[in-house]
């Protein structure tokens, strides 16, 4: 009987569960052997009969020196760095708010204001570009930082609300009510009651906003002329595609060291991360 248990969970879950994890990180396996692989084996190796392509024979380091030493590669983290953070902060700052009015507070037109709130977040951001771009242009803000920080949010705050208001509808009420009889006002029940026990959700929604930040593509590359205020995915792709020519190497290693921060933030909180998926889905 233990037998076929073992059989049973070997075919109905470790093997899915492998197929799926070779299929998840074979691009970052991709771009991790590409980033050291040398030209003689990119280009020209295709017909040797060593030649392995999803093995590396002779690694080097010369694509990581290129990508660091000949473009503004750590530059590029930098501003996206600066973007992500600031936009996600305003983003998470807002949506919590908004989500706990939303949850807790009884007005007209509350449950119409949060389905508009959330439809805002699925309008396509090539429908938004070229009024941001006016507004944007009329600012001055155009290749500055400002340009993106006051732009991401117009996306992330209908997402941050969103997955808040659910969060918030999770948690029992009872624990508001308590602190408002023993005398606590609203403000204070939220701050010292509601927001410590939200501190999964509000960590599932600043993932959110910051992973959806730092691979945003189509505002960065609008706003953003010069090469010295592009971001990661922006410079990445400019600089190293130059018309009909791809620099394969320099390519693979700016889009593995550009998705490191996400990972490392992901693995540091990725428990919070579930537990408040799983409250935002159950409220």
């Amino acid at each position: 009987m233990s037998g076929d248990r073992w059989l049973g969970n070997l075919f109905s879950f470790y093997i899915p569960l492998a197929l799926f994890l070779i299929f998840l990180l074979f691009p970052f396996y991709w771009m991790a052997i590409t980033s050291v692989r040398p030209d003689s084996e990119l280009y020209h190796a295709w017909n040797s009969v060593h030649y392995n392509p999803f093995w590396t024979n002779n690694p080097t380091l010369v694509n990581i020196r290129i990508l660091f030493t000949e473009t503004l590669f750590t530059r590029w983290l930098w501003n996206t760095l600066v973007v992500t953070t600031a936009s996600t902060a305003i983003s998470l700052i807002c949506g919590v708010f908004a989500g706990y009015a939303l949850a807790r507070l009884n007005f007209p037109f509350s449950g119409i204001s949060g389905t508009a709130i959330f439809v805002t977040y699925l309008v396509p951001q090539t429908l938004l570009f070229i009024p941001l771009a006016d507004v944007i242009g009329a600012m001055g803000l155009v290749d500055t930082p400002w340009a993106l920080i006051l732009t991401y949010p117009t996306s992330l705050i209908p997402f941050c609300t969103w997955l808040m208001l659910g969060f918030f509808k999770a948690i029992p009420k009872e624990l508001e009510e308590c602190a408002r009889i023993d005398g606590a006002s609203r403000w204070q029940a939220m701050v010292r009651i509601i927001l410590p026990v939200s501190v999964p959700g509000i960590l599932s929604a600043g993932i959110f906003a910051f992973t959806l930040s730092w691979n945003e593509f189509l505002y960065a590359l609008v706003f953003m002329t010069s090469s010295e205020t592009k971001t990661v995915p922006v410079g990445v792709v400019s600089e190293l595609i130059r018309g009909d020519v791809f620099y394969w190497g320099p390519l693979m290693a700016g889009a593995l060291v550009g998705s490191l921060p996400v990972v490392i933030i992901y693995s540091f909180f990725v428990e919070h991360y579930v537990s408040g998926l799983t409250g935002a889905v159950k409220g």
